[in-house]
């Protein structure tokens, strides 16, 4: 399995128990859905390796308690902390309206209601407290905040997301 065939599902944060149990961190608005997994891949060095699990059960919030097969002790679980796991896409569920993916929108245009096309979003930056779309225009890199109230339509069929954005937001960068 390809890296770019799968999405993030979170990390291994630490261990929980002396017989190899580990907390994974769940990067999801929706945890409860994981408890069932049958497997995930997680991310040694270059190479996603598929790991088994034994059982998988909430742990607080954003938190899954999960024994894996073959990881039964506390070593073994050392070996997996801060590691990233993996699905693959295809068991992400359909989204519908203004709701997205961000992996599902690289390569879509952004329109503003004002301003007409704006550019193609390359990627997105999520390491901010507000997540950004990345934004070419020709040779020109343009930072657009992810607000839902900036947000009119997400249309998958014509690859693009129609913007209503704040005068000045687009001009500052032209």
């Amino acid at each position: 399995m390809r890296k770019e065939e799968c999405f993030y599902l979170g990390k291994v944060a630490k261990k929980f128990s002396f017989k190899g149990e580990v907390l994974v961190y769940l990067d999801s608005d929706d945890t409860e859905m994981y408890e069932q997994m049958e497997s995930v891949f997680v991310e040694i060095g270059k190479n996603l390796v598929p790991f088994f699990i034994q059982d998988a059960r909430l742990h607080k919030n954003d938190f899954l308690r999960v024994k894996f097969e073959d990881v039964d002790s506390e070593a073994d679980a050392e070996a997996l902390l801060g590691k990233a796991l993996y699905l693959p896409l295809d068991l992400l569920p359909k989204l519908e309206g203004n709701k997205f993916y961000f992996h599902e929108v690289i390569g879509f245009h952004i329109e503003d209601k004002r301003l007409g096309n704006v550019g193609t979003i390359i990627s997105i930056n999520d390491s901010a407290a507000q997540p950004l779309f990345e934004v070419k225009k020709g040779y020109t890199e343009i930072l657009i905040p992810m607000i839902d109230q900036f947000i009119v339509e997400v249309n998958r069929d014509q690859k693009k997301i129609v913007m209503d954005l704040p005068e000045g937001l687009i001009e500052m960068y032209l």
